[in-house]
């Protein structure tokens, strides 16, 4: 989530979505600092962003450098989630931080065990979805079973914005994007946004 819920911006202004909202306003060192970790992000239409991670079985030294290099980029690129397949690694892995200056939060495997039936709509960007925002619908509450990066079992109840950002990355472990759970209206305007970018890019 990222505001990108890896930015979910409308609830964490401090969010990926920052840079959404107008990345000549940032501080120009913090501009760069962000570019420089999105360049290791994958976009839309990268092939991986729509495959299922696979489970982690081995918790060593190179899952913990893993799990502090995403949380480094993650914050470099003013996010609050990132689903280990937006930076091309097929492990069930996420990490979040939905305050800033708050813990990082890791999730290895991690599993919906329950969820609530009351739900909301909240607006939700990506970091693999640069400048699209769309309404996504989800439960409010939720509780994940996981385990940490040391492999010991982990149990999070989460509600509001932190569920909403868990599941948004949940989501990226299983290949599914907030394009997959918005209206046929907004993704099609989402997908001339990525067009249009795309075509500046390329341009």
């Amino acid at each position: 989530m990222a505001e990108t819920v890896d930015t979910l911006e409308e609830q964490a202004p401090e969010s990926e979505e920052q840079e959404q909202q107008g990345g000549s306003q940032l501080d120009p060192e913090v501009a760069a600092r962000r570019d420089a970790a999105l360049a290791h992000v994958r976009q839309f239409g990268d092939p991986v962003l729509k495959t299922k991670a696979r489970r982690v079985e081995r918790f060593d030294d190179a899952l913990r450098a893993e799990v502090q290099r995403m949380g480094v980029l993650m914050d470099d690129a003013l996010g609050v989630g990132l689903a280990a397949t937006q930076v091309g690694v097929l492990h069930r892995l996420l990490v979040y931080r939905v305050q800033s200056g708050g813990p990082l939060g890791v999730l290895v495997n991690p599993e919906v065990e329950w969820s609530s039936k009351e739900e909301e709509t909240a607006e939700e960007g990506c970091l693999s979805l640069q400048g699209v925002h769309v309404e996504v619908e989800r439960p409010v509450h939720v509780r994940v079973a996981a385990q940490d990066d040391h492999g010991d079992p982990i149990l999070v109840e989460a509600s509001g914005f932190e569920a909403r950002v868990i599941q948004h990355e949940l989501d990226h472990l299983n290949g599914v994007l907030i394009l997959d759970r918005t209206s046929r209206e907004q993704r099609r305007e989402a997908m001339r946004i990525l067009r249009e970018s795309q075509q500046r890019v390329t341009g």
